[in-house]
């Protein structure tokens, strides 16, 4: 009976545990994204420059902060749609933070001499980008509807669909799943309805609230149980 009961408490302590963890990294997360977003807005000194194209963007589309433009629609609120970073005298990039649902994106007038075409992959909504004018386009010229030099900047527009390009791309993608664009020359097989699991190999939806509620009534559980048996020794004592 006491090992049972010693077996039941450490189950419970480990449930706990782990809803606690999971708690504080989703917590993480969320300050992470906070603190990165604006690390990124303030990595040039003052906001969006009039002369920029994000500023003609922004003026219909969001609401400038720093160097960002962010959405104005409720859902895309804290969303950066447009991100303006040209002549910041910046020489190396290696990532943009969490501007993957930006639409443009200036990084002109930079002494960037080498720029990873994996910096944009996730990037599906970019249909603008600027670059310094020896850098290619992420993906190449393929990749996008026009190419054009202007202005001393390499200007990228139009990202094209990936899937759409090559027959054989949805022999890449397993059955009973989808192609869909993940950025420039980038792609991503999602399931198709009813589908999930690796290799969307099992049919029907995610059992989301089957898993909570397992989740939550074991830690309920385990808590009473731990809080019980604590509570009982401590009268012992």
């Amino acid at each position: 009976m006491t090992f049972l009961l010693a077996k039941m408490t450490a189950a419970a302590t480990a449930s706990i545990v782990y809803s606690f963890t999971v708690f504080i990294v989703f917590f993480n997360v969320y300050v992470d994204s906070q603190d990165t977003d604006a690390q990124l807005c303030k990595m040039c000194q003052g906001t969006v420059r009039q002369d920029s194209p994000v500023w003609d963007f922004c003026q219909t589309k969001g609401h400038i902060r720093g160097r960002c433009c962010f959405g104005n629609e409720t859902s895309d609120v804290d969303a950066i749609i447009g991100l303006d970073l040209a002549n910041c005298s910046i020489s190396r990039v290696e990532h943009l933070y969490n501007s993957s649902t930006a639409f443009i994106i200036d990084l002109s007038n930079n002494p960037i001499s080498n720029l990873s075409d994996f910096i944009f992959q996730g990037f599906s909504n970019l249909s603008q980008l600027l670059l310094p004018l020896k850098l290619e386009c992420p993906g190449g010229n393929a990749s996008w509807e026009k190419v054009e030099v202007k202005n001393n900047a390499r200007i990228c527009e139009g990202q094209k669909n990936i899937c759409n390009q090559t027959a054989q791309m949805s022999w890449d993608c397993p059955e009973n799943s989808f192609c869909s664009p993940y950025g420039p020359g980038f792609f991503e097989c999602s399931c198709l309805h009813d589908f999930y699991g690796y290799k969307c190999m099992r049919q029907g939806e995610f059992p989301v609230f089957k898993v909570l509620g397992i989740l939550t009534g074991s830690t309920v559980v385990g808590s009473s149980l731990l809080w019980f048996t604590q509570r009982r020794k401590a009268k012992n004592i």
